[in-house]
């Protein structure tokens, strides 16, 4: 198929790598081997949980590593679908032009940015593609697909990264926490290191040094809840031409804002947070002055690579501090 594929054509591409399939196997099998010493044990009620646990470790190994890679290219006259287990063959299936009667573009329920092509066929058959990879220039990608499938009235996503917009939004919109429920935080955190304390006196016992240690941490924990809870709410940036505004909370609730020109970049790369490179990618922008910036979570290492190409275009970042 990769004979036929020209510079117009549009590659949709879904299934982690084997690299990524290892990592996440490695984890599920470390996770069940740790139930493995209850089946050397004389008790029932482990040895069961043991073999419950090993069943369900070798169940999320064999579905991860077994789990098929999607590739769709979308061509003016033909949508070329291939499926691919590991260690399997390659099932193809060719979709004409003329089979294709309908065209909806659903957005994600995990990341907000994410959308798919849902077509619907002349038989009624839904195909669902696997998602949009360049997640700013949605808007683009679903015109043009509408128009050489002759598709009218598709409707076009609300995408807050699309680079049609004249400010992309990174993250959710911050407000503070309810200072009712900052309180009530504060309280159950001292509450719970004096628990140990109280319930020695109440048996007439004497508070051990552990008891008596908790207690100026549950008033330490309270004051750090109370003060600092809102810088946990994260970032919210607003990517416009020739700047980007990040804004922050500080401890008390009121309003951060931090303006990066692209003269003040010194690198911009993409990152990943977590286990995950479908997940957990981030874009994350050093200054000359050795300030970091970490922008909200977007997600699948391409996804990330087109937000960090669009802020290099926006804020004209040159080609030395580009390491995306």
């Amino acid at each position: 198929m990769d004979d036929t594929i020209t510079t117009t054509d549009i590659r949709l591409r879904e299934g982690a790598s084997i690299a990524q399939r290892l990592v996440m196997a490695g984890f599920s099998a470390a996770v069940a081997l740790c139930f493995t010493p209850g089946l050397f044990t004389h008790d029932t009620t482990e040895v069961i949980i043991s073999v419950v646990a090993l069943v369900l470790g070798a169940v999320f190994v064999v579905g991860i590593m077994m789990a098929p890679a999607v590739v769709w290219i979308i061509t003016p006259d033909e949508i070329l679908i291939g499926q691919q287990r590991p260690f399997g063959k390659l099932h193809t299936r060719v979709v004409a032009k003329d089979d294709i009667a309908g065209l909806q573009v659903p957005g994600s329920k995990r990341a907000k940015a994410r959308f798919q092509l849902a077509f619907t066929l002349a038989s009624g058959e839904r195909l669902t593609s696997p998602p949009i990879s360049d997640v700013t220039h949605v808007h683009d990608t679903v015109a043009r697909i509408a128009a050489q499938f002759d598709v009218p009235d598709v409707e076009a996503p609300i995408n807050p990264l699309d680079a049609s917009n004249a400010e992309m939004r990174l993250g959710e919109p911050l407000e503070p926490f309810p200072a009712r429920d900052i309180r009530i935080v504060a309280m159950i955190a001292v509450a719970l290191c004096a628990v140990p304390y109280a319930y020695k006196l109440w048996r007439g016992l004497p508070p051990g040094p552990v008891d008596i240690m908790l207690l100026p941490i549950g008033a330490i924990a309270a004051f750090a809840v109370y003060r600092y809870a809102n810088l946990v709410t994260g970032a919210f940036w607003i990517i416009r031409q020739a700047d980007i505004r990040v804004e922050r909370l500080w401890g008390d609730g009121s309003l951060r804002a931090d303006h990066i020109a692209g003269p003040d970049v010194k690198t911009i790369n993409v990152e990943r947070r977590g286990r995950s490179e479908d997940e957990h990618c981030i874009v994350v922008i050093r200054l000359h002055s050795g300030r970091r910036f970490r922008s909200p979570r977007i997600g699948s290492r391409l996804e990330a690579r087109a937000v960090g190409t669009e802020i290099v275009r926006r804020l004209g970042i040159g080609a030395e501090s580009n390491k995306i």
